[in-house]
């Protein structure tokens, strides 16, 4: 595990400067709203272009593409203070393109990249990733998704599930088979939300309310052959190289998840009388609020190990292995952490209301989604040799 690059004082004063703007930013456009959010099952699509104009949509991306050139850091400071809303499906949605367009802006031609990526980034248009199948989900060389090369298009048929943003994207990075059996068959299309022959559904799920989650069927879907993301047939490398970004972020919104609970429980222990004295003065109390500061500390000390040799480029077999490890780890944490902060509040914890109940039920999808835990473990021992 590699140390952490000493941060200089200017440096560490303009990340302090943009944590309190997007503190101030959620506390004034997200946290007073998420609990109506998640019970009508949707955000106002208006908040993209708030949170664009935040700083916080491109952060992170060319600035000839309308982003902002920024270290990993930076992206999961923005990560941190919206998951303190206490919302995953709020931070997937939003934040959806963070996992739909890499693959574009690292291997779609540049014709390509000015098409999709300025309007997403401005938050007038939402990215999406559509990778998992009703049959195919963190083993994508089974996909059976399928593109066909006619004229001056491809062609595409087959289904895609689970996709986050996957009801009003209006562009979806789909993986498909372009060719033979396995990882060497898979390409990336770049498909326009409106395209003919695409239709979705939603999807009713345990948590992330407000996040739209969709089906997705092409039946000859038809796109211009020029949406093609890098070479054809060439499209699994860039979908694990796109995994590293996602399983980052969501260590980080895992953790920040975790202390959000850790939060609410200790509030709450230290108002709520039991027995003529604070909840906080039992000791089986607080040891559980230790045992909560423990993980998260851990957790965040790890990430925060992570980020240089993320940002430092592409990751070996054992920084790759230390990504799925930490995944594990973070999302344990949250688990651990929510499941603690309902207890501490009692009847209280299940009711809908309180950020730990929400989180509770939105860990199963964090230990799921970006490969699964078994996923991970298996990922991590073939890359460590083991």
């Amino acid at each position: 595990m590699s140390g952490r690059v000493a941060v200089d004082s200017d440096e560490r004063a303009a990340r302090d400067a943009f944590r309190a703007s997007v503190r101030r930013f959620v506390e004034r456009e997200i946290a007073p709203h998420v609990d109506a959010w998640d019970e009508a099952g949707s955000f106002p699509r208006a908040l993209y272009a708030k949170a664009a104009e935040a700083g916080l949509i491109g952060l992170g991306y060319p600035e000839h593409l309308g982003g902002t050139p920024a270290a990993m850091a930076w992206r999961l400071i923005a990560t941190e203070e919206v998951a303190r809303a206490g919302s995953g499906g709020l931070l997937a949605s939003l934040f959806s393109h963070s996992i739909g367009l890499p693959p574009v802006i690292a291997h779609g031609s540049d014709a390509l990249q000015r098409r999709i990526v300025p309007d997403v980034l401005a938050g007038t248009k939402i990215a999406a990733l559509a990778i998992t199948e009703p049959g195919a989900g963190s083993d994508v060389a089974r996909i059976a998704c399928r593109a066909r090369r006619d004229g001056a298009d491809w062609v595409i048929d087959g289904e895609k599930a689970f996709i986050t943003s996957g009801l009003r994207a209006d562009w979806l990075t789909v993986a498909v088979r372009t060719g033979g059996p396995g990882a060497s068959g898979i390409s990336l299309v770049a498909v326009p939300g409106d395209a003919a022959g695409l239709e979705r559904a939603p999807l009713a799920k345990m948590g992330w309310w407000c996040s739209d989650t969709a089906r997705l069927s092409f039946t000859g879907c038809r796109v211009p052959a020029e949406n093609l993301i890098g070479a054809e047939n060439e499209g699994f490398r860039a979908i694990m190289d796109n995994f590293n970004g996602e399983r980052l972020l969501m260590a980080t919104s895992a953790c920040a998840f975790a202390a959000v609970c850790f939060d609410e429980a200790l509030a709450w222990a230290r108002q709520r009388k039991t027995f003529g004295q604070p909840l906080v003065e039992h000791q089986v109390v607080r040891h559980k609020l230790v045992d909560m500061r423990m993980r998260i500390f851990s957790a965040h000390a790890w990430i925060e190990a992570t980020i240089d040799r993320y940002d430092a480029g592409p990751l070996d077999g054992e920084g790759v292995a230390e990504l799925c490890l930490l995944k594990n780890h973070a999302t344990q944490t949250m688990q651990f952490c929510a499941d603690q902060a309902v207890q501490i509040l009692g009847a209280m914890g299940f009711m809908r209301g309180t950020k730990s109940e929400r989180i509770y039920r939105e860990v199963k999808v964090m230990m799921i989604g970006g490969g699964s835990e078994e996923i991970m473990k298996e990922l991590a021992a073939r890359q460590l040799g083991l």
